[in-house]
């Protein structure tokens, strides 16, 4: 009996950290306050309920909302916050340097990293879920009038990620990464 009960209390246990891991990239708070300088700003925020929602509302007839209804059907959570303003220097590089250095350490790694000197920086950070699989994905934009943080949490295969861009508010970007062997864009 003591057995089964630790057992018990160990799958208890895993099934409460599965949400914790699933959310562990935090979108900072000051990112919000930013949206009453913004003279637009984009908030989306789609748990793994609501995307399971989304998902059915997807046609298994058309072949783009069949590969988006299989992608979500592996992720927990999609996070947007985009922020465009009238003039450059309404945000700092402390507004970022939150979720910056939640992604730092393994099992994450910067894949992607542009600065220009015009003030544009972008950067993709993936976290490693093995077996040639992705558990999440965090992309910030950055350009003088323009701010742009993308959290994707969930099993992602390399080889859809470029399927990503435009769903849900995500930018469509021009991936060429070759992590399986597969290209990953269009």
């Amino acid at each position: 009996m003591r057995i089964a009960g630790m057992a018990l209390a160990a799958a208890l246990a895993a099934s409460l950290a599965t949400p914790l891991a699933a959310q562990e990239i935090k979108l900072p708070v000051n990112l919000d306050k930013l949206a009453a300088k913004a003279v637009e700003s984009v908030d989306i925020t789609l748990d793994g309920t609501m995307l399971r929602l989304a998902g059915r509302f997807l046609s298994g007839k058309d072949q783009d909302q069949t590969r988006a209804k299989n992608l979500i059907s592996g992720l927990q959570s999609i996070s947007v916050r985009s922020f465009t303003f009238a003039g450059a220097g309404e945000y700092s590089a402390a507004d970022v340097d939150a979720v910056r250095a939640q992604v730092q350490s393994a099992p994450w790694g910067r894949v992607v990293g542009v600065k220009k000197k015009d003030g544009e920086n972008v950067d993709v950070y993936f976290k490693d879920g093995g077996e040639g699989k992705l558990a999440g994905i965090v992309l910030i934009a950055a350009e003088p009038k323009e701010l742009t943080v993308v959290s994707i949490v969930g099993a992602i295969d390399p080889s859809q990620l470029g399927e990503l861009g435009g769903e849900f508010g995500i930018p469509k970007l021009d991936v060429d990464v070759h992590l399986s062997g597969k290209k990953s864009g269009k």
